[in-house]
């Protein structure tokens, strides 16, 4: 059996965040220790948006020397709350200032797209045309290799009115599926944002929210009302034999 490609997600930060006066870098803390913990070394890691709670350039030299203790390579998109141009810069990503952060990497047999859904200054996701054909294009390049598409706004409706109306919008739902049911090589599409584990499908490919590193929501289907919870947490993806499976790690809280 050839050797398992393991990739691991990270997602929603926050650092320099201080919702409900919890700050968030003991916590990233903990995350980073479960994983330097597992018994197999990542081959990646993806991180899918919102390290720094305010867009600061202080965030982002956090969030890197944080991160490198992972000893893995970083795949990083923006979220909502990220400034583009200081998270290329500390990241070395490619594209130039406010450009969305679009690219791809192979991981092993597999290979990751990674799609940028923000939109500066607004916290829902959204794609125009020329996003969505570049995406149509780039899955077009390698249309046997299987596929992980990473983004940041997952495309999936919660039931919680206040939280999918700072996510992907129906019609953008809609017209992203249409692409992704061109290119059955697309074994999931994973992303972050919703601060909480949730799972769907579009067009057949499944689909699935991490958990954040700093805290969840508990879902209340009939207020609009957010309350955050514990634990933190991280997703591990797997691609063995043929097959994608994803998983959920919680974490224990720091002492």
């Amino acid at each position: 059996m050839a050797k398992p490609t393991l990739l691991l997600q990270l997602s929603d930060l926050h650092i320099g965040g201080n919702e409900n006066g919890i700050d968030p870098l003991p916590r990233l803390e903990a995350v980073i220790e479960a994983v330097r913990g597992l018994p197999n070394r990542p081959d990646g890691v993806l991180v899918s948006g919102d390290l720094a709670d305010d867009g600061a350039e202080g965030g982002y030299q956090v969030a890197r020397e944080m991160l490198a203790r992972l000893d893995a390579p970083l795949h990083v998109l923006p979220g909502n709350h990220d400034d583009r141009g200081r998270i290329r810069a500390a990241f070395d990503l490619p594209g130039e200032g406010e450009e969305p952060v679009n690219y791809s990497i192979d991981l092993g047999e597999l290979r990751l797209v990674l799609f940028d859904s923000n939109v500066p200054g607004r916290d829902p996701g959204s794609y125009d045309a020329d996003r969505l054909g570049w995406l149509d294009r780039e899955l077009a390049v390698q249309p046997e290799r299987p596929t992980l598409l990473g983004v940041h706004h997952p495309p999936l409706a919660t039931g919680v009115a206040e939280w999918d109306a700072i996510n992907l919008g129906r019609s953008d739902r809609e017209a992203l599926g249409e692409v992704v049911a061109r290119h059955p090589q697309l074994r999931a599409i994973v992303g972050g944002h919703l601060h909480r584990i949730a799972a769907s499908t579009l067009s057949d490919c499944p689909v699935l929210a991490a958990p954040s590193t700093y805290l969840q929501v508990l879902p209340n289907f009939h207020r609009d009302e957010i309350e955050w919870v514990d634990p933190p947490g991280f997703a591990i993806h797997v691609w063995a034999d043929g097959e994608l499976a994803s998983q959920v790690q919680s974490v224990p809280l720091p002492s």
